[in-house]
């Protein structure tokens, strides 16, 4: 009885219950989505606010603007530093693999992409547009919109301002302290929900694209998990080792923000309950505000690896030969366009998109050769991110002793004991 209510126990059989579902029925499945867009939706509504409020607190507590200037400088060097890493190692394997190779690519004109490269014309790539991108048209608009990093912005002023303040900005701190544990609350009681979300979703997925759609592409798809999974135990692994914690136990301890985030296929659905668990796991409260939502934006291993892989699919299909400075470029341009891929709906497409357009030696309609498996390699994305933005936080943590050694032994034994 135990096990039947346990969260991860739930969500893997809701996972299992979906797939069924969604291959005996697929029109029914098909039509679960709504599970899963209503459940998101419950999470992407309490997102923004929890950011502005962890921040807030966090900063406003800290009183230390050149501390938080570190903590900040930090996390992006890490995050430019492991992204460009991943991005290499996709490139690397895509190489060695050469799962395009052989492809039928004749009904790709066949598929209507256009509301990717209409998306990816309109939104605007680079540096200099995702900087500007940051700053709010009005402070609370940010908020209103639940838009990410310009929350973090707002945030990250308003921590400031109180900082600056001292004493006298103390009680707002307080309020905004309570205020928050009412987020939190709100968010455990939305994840009862979770299950829900991951069958519908995994309904539709399969009652949309059916079964044999695991089996196309099939080369690609075990190329993209496999690598991710080899970045994850050695490089990542790596990382974790020298900062002293290793990366299986990590991953067990976030299991059930892994499990929501492979059936909803969606890493901002785990964010908030990431967010208290690298808390609880011995993270400062200001490091995990900065790093989290920043790393949603910075640190996207997962998508890095998924891009640079794709696109080199793409040319292989295609039989277009790229010398080893078309390679380097293109991992420069990857580098660039991928920085603008989680505000964007539909980023991995839409990203690729841009990346073809501004690398046009590669067909940007071979994206249509990745529309069925495309559902089934997210899953990969989001998990790779959230671990990535995980191990990120905890690196940050320790670097700079903000991270509570006696709170992590705590937990680590409550787990060997459960």
């Amino acid at each position: 009885m135990k096990l039947l209510k346990n969260l991860t126990f739930q969500v893997i059989v809701a996972i299992i219950l979906g797939i069924i579902v969604g291959a005996i029925w697929p029109e029914f499945g098909a039509g679960l989505k709504v599970l899963a867009d209503l459940f998101i939706k419950l999470i992407k509504m309490l997102i923004a606010p929890i950011i502005f409020l962890t921040v807030v607190i966090g900063i406003g507590g800290m009183g230390d603007m050149k501390k938080v200037g570190k903590i900040g400088g930090k996390a992006l060097i890490y995050f430019e530093i492991v992204s460009t890493i991943a991005l290499a190692i996709g490139i690397g394997v895509a190489l060695l693999v050469n799962a395009g190779d052989g492809l039928d690519t004749s009904h790709a004109s066949d598929q209507d992409i256009s509301k990717y490269t209409t998306a990816a014309e309109e939104t605007e790539h680079g540096i200099g547009a995702f900087i500007s991108s940051i700053i709010p048209e009005n402070f609370v608009g940010a908020l209103a919109n639940g838009e990410l990093l310009p929350t973090l912005f707002a945030a990250v002023l308003f921590g400031m301002a109180a900082a600056a303040l001292g004493e006298k900005s103390r009680p707002v701190i307080q309020i905004f302290e309570q205020v928050s544990e009412i987020f939190f609350k709100i968010v455990g009681m939305v994840m009862k929900f979770s299950p829900i979300g991951a069958f519908g979703a995994m309904a539709y997925t399969i009652g949309n694209f059916g079964l044999e759609s695991l089996g196309n592409l099939g080369l690609l798809m075990a190329a993209v998990y496999i690598t991710m999974a080899l970045f994850l135990i050695i490089i990542l692994g790596s990382i974790a080792k020298f900062y002293g914690f290793n990366i299986f136990k990590f991953i067990a301890y976030i299991k059930d923000e892994i499990f929501l985030v492979i059936g909803t296929s969606s890493s901002e659905s785990a964010l908030p309950s990431m967010m208290r668990k690298l808390e609880n796991y011995g993270c400062s409260k200001q490091v995990v505000g900065l790093v989290v939502p920043t790393g949603y934006s910075f640190n996207l291993d997962g998508t890095a690896i998924y891009l640079s892989m794709a696109a080199l699919f793409i040319a292989q299909a295609y039989n277009v030969e790229l010398t080893w400075i078309q390679v380097l470029t293109l991992l420069g341009i990857l580098m660039i366009t991928s920085k603008g891929a989680a505000g964007v709906t539909g980023s991995g497409f839409i990203t690729l998109a841009a990346t073809l357009a501004a690398f046009p030696m590669i067909p940007v309609e071979g994206i249509a050769l990745l529309i069925g498996v495309d559902r089934f390699m997210s899953e990969a994305r989001a998990v790779t991110n959230l671990i990535g933005n995980g191990v990120a936080t905890v690196v940050v943590s320790k670097s700079e002793k903000e991270f509570d050694e006696k709170v992590n032994a705590h937990i680590t034994q409550s787990k060997v004991h459960a």
